[in-house]
């Protein structure tokens, strides 16, 4: 699927007007243009359309897939649950909706619907449990954040099942379950931008709204890890790398960036086998290896 020529042009302007900085990810073009050479990123969608239609087996199928590559990916684990509830596997629902939620603590709708199966399940303990992260999420809020409004409807909606379970609905969250490509393509280039403007944390934000139209896709896994790297968070950094590694072996950018990060950290081993990879990749050279390369021997040149 190719972007409109208007989001192209879009694209074009951005990449224009900023020059990157030598060490910062060049993947500008957004996801919904690359998105059809990646398996990982193409069965999100496709699940994401099935879950739409009520085609719930088909949803989790595809779910199935994009897990394997992305264990932990918290959206993907929260559809994933939703189409389990579908198919009426609450058991198995409450399991992708506990890992979403280990995953991202602050994922309202997923800590809601976690509350709400274990109320039908009958397991008031483990619901009351829920309940009460909501709140806790709802008191640190303090009606001034941007899920408060979600919040209030978590609470009552986790209360009500506990007294009397409602239906299984898939209207929980349309912004999130249905995010179009085009959306998911306006919230990467709004990242690219915070990027480029050093404002690192509210680009990690636009990231996961972009990664909820477009799941593990590596070009945003790998933004979202050179996020993190530049606010020292190295091992969430690090994360990211390898999760865009796993959904897309030879990606050129991964493979630069996590080398960059075991240079930073001092790991010249680490960073050699990963520019050996660039090498096997770019058999007739790249820039990715020539900048790791730059990276190895500036960073740890000898001594004069």
């Amino acid at each position: 699927m190719r972007a409109p020529f208007a989001l192209s042009l879009i694209v074009l302007l951005a990449t224009s007007s900023a020059t990157l900085a030598n060490d910062s990810p060049g993947m500008s073009s957004p996801p919904s243009m690359s998105a059809p050479s990646f398996d990982a990123a193409s069965e999100y969608r496709a699940g994401v359309d099935a879950l739409k239609a009520n085609r719930f087996a088909e949803a989790r199928k595809s779910f199935d897939k994009v897990l394997d590559v992305a264990p932990t990916d918290a959206n993907v684990n929260f559809l994933a649950g939703m189409a389990d509830a579908g198919l009426n596997d609450l058991k198995s629902a409450a399991k992708h909706y506990e890992r979403a939620v280990r995953s991202n603590g602050k994922l309202v709708i997923a800590q809601r619907e976690l509350g709400v199966t274990y109320a039908k399940l009958g397991n008031r303990e483990k619901a009351q449990a829920a309940l009460d992260k909501l709140q806790k999420l709802d008191a640190a809020c303090a009606g001034t954040c941007e899920d408060a409004q979600k919040l209030k409807e978590a609470i009552a909606a986790v209360q009500a099942a506990m007294t009397s379970p409602p239906q299984a609905s898939l209207e929980t969250d349309p912004p999130l379950l249905f995010a179009s490509a085009a959306a998911g393509d306006h919230a990467y280039l709004d990242a690219v931008s915070l990027i480029h403007e050093g404002r690192y944390e509210q680009a990690i934000v636009s990231l996961q709204r972009a990664r909820a139209s477009f799941g593990a896709h590596p070009d945003i896994l790998t933004y979202l890890g050179f996020a993190n790297r530049k606010l020292h968070r190295y091992d969430v950094a690090e994360s990211y790398y390898r999760a865009a590694l796993a959904a897309a072996p030879e990606h050129k950018g991964a493979t630069e960036y996590f080398g960059e990060l075991m240079v930073e950290r001092g790991n010249l081993e680490g960073a050699r086998a990963m520019l050996a990879r660039l090498d096997n990749i770019c058999t007739f050279g790249c820039a990715e290896a020539d900048e790791l390369r730059q990276w190895i021997r500036e960073k740890h040149a000898p001594a004069s």
